[in-house]
C-alpha cells in the first residue's frame, strides 16, 4: 500500500530525530525575550484570558493536567505558557510534555527552549524530581483532534497515568481547564480507523489520522504541516489544588481520584461555554 510505505518512510526519518529529555534545554532568557511579543501576539488574535494562576503553589513540584484543544496547532498550550511565565517569572523551572512528533520536528525545536520535552512516564518522572511544575495532557492526540462540536468535553479517554504520576511523587493536582482551541479550524474526524489501517499506532505513536477543514489547507488530513488557527479567543482557568492523600486518603483508589478530577473539569468547562456566545468570537 503506497500510503503506508510513505507513514514508514516518514517514521524512519523522524524517529531517530526524537531527543532524550534535557531539562537544561529550556532557557529562561530565550523566554523572557520572547515573552513581550509572543504575549502581544496572544492578546491580539486569541484575546487570551487566563485566570487563577493564584491556585497553582508558588513553589516547589506540582503537577498541572490539562485539556488538550487546537489540533497540532494548540493555542491554549502557547497561552498558558506564556502565562505561567510571566506571573511566576522565567527562572522558575516549568515544563510541557508534547508528542515525540511535536519535539522531533525540525520547525519546532524552538519549543524545547520553552521546555517542552517529550511525552513518556521517565522525562515526567525527571522533571517533578527536579522540582519543576509539569504541565500534561492525558488526552493526547485522542482529544487534542476531536470534532469541534465535542469542544466542551473532556476526553481523556481513560487515561489515568497521570493520577498514578501524582501519587508515586507525591505531588499535589492542579487542573487546567481551557476552551476556544477546537474552534481555530473545523475539525471533522479523529479518522482512528484510517490510523489503525496505516498503523500509526507502531510507527509513529499516532491512534488517530485527523481530518479537518483549516487555513490554508482547505481540506487537512493528518495535520502534520499545521495549519493557521482561526483567531477564536481563549480562555483558560486554572481550577484549585488538590492534594491528594489529603482528600482520598494515604492510599488513594486511582479510579476515583481519576472521576473526581474529570468531573471538576468537566464542570468548570461547562461553566466557561455557558459564557460564549458564538463559536469563535467568544
Amino acid at each position: 500500500m503506497v500510503g503506508a510505505s510513505l507513514v514508514r518512510s516518514v517514521a524512519g526519518r523522524l524517529q531517530p530525530r526524537v531527543p532524550a529529555a534535557d531539562l537544561d534545554a529550556r532557557d529562561p532568557d530565550y523566554i523572557r525575550d520572547a515573552l513581550p511579543r509572543l504575549w502581544l501576539l496572544s492578546s491580539l488574535w486569541f484575546r487570551a484570558e487566563v485566570r487563577g494562576l493564584g491556585h497553582i503553589p508558588d513553589h516547589g513540584p506540582v503537577l498541572l493536567v490539562g485539556n488538550h484543544s487546537g489540533g497540532n496547532v494548540t493555542p491554549d498550550t502557547g497561552v498558558f505558557t506564556l502565562a505561567f511565565s510571566a506571573y511566576f517569572g522565567v527562572e522558575r523551572p516549568f515544563y510541557q510534555l508534547a508528542h515525540n512528533l511535536v519535539v522531533s520536528w525540525p520547525g519546532l525545536r524552538f519549543l524545547r527552549k520553552f521546555g517542552t520535552v517529550a511525552a513518556s512516564p521517565e522525562n515526567a518522572e525527571e522533571a517533578l524530581r527536579a522540582g519543576a511544575a509539569l504541565l500534561v495532557y492525558p488526552g493526547g492526540d485522542h482529544e487534542v483532534h476531536r470534532p469541534t462540536w465535542e469542544g466542551a468535553r473532556i476526553d481523556f479517554a481513560g487515561r489515568r497515568g497521570f493520577v498514578r504520576l501524582a501519587l508515586d511523587a507525591g505531588v499535589p493536582i492542579v487542573p487546567v481547564v481551557s476552551i476556544g482551541g477546537q474552534e481555530t479550524a473545523l475539525f471533522l474526524s479523529r479518522g482512528d480507523a484510517l490510523a489503525r489501517l496505516l498503523r500509526l499506532d507502531r510507527l509513529l505513536r499516532l491512534k488517530v489520522l485527523p481530518i479537518s477543514l483549516a487555513l490554508p489547507w482547505g481540506v487537512n488530513v493528518g495535520d502534520f504541516g499545521g495549519h493557521l488557527p482561526l483567531p477564536s479567543k481563549i480562555v483558560v482557568e486554572v481550577l484549585p489544588c488538590i492534594d491528594l492523600r489529603e482528600e482520598f486518603g494515604e492510599d488513594p483508589d486511582v479510579d476515583e481520584v481519576y472521576d473526581e478530577v474529570v468531573a471538576r473539569m468537566q464542570d468548570a468547562l461547562d461553566a466557561l461555554a455557558a459564557e460564549r456566545r458564538w463559536p469563535v468570537l467568544g
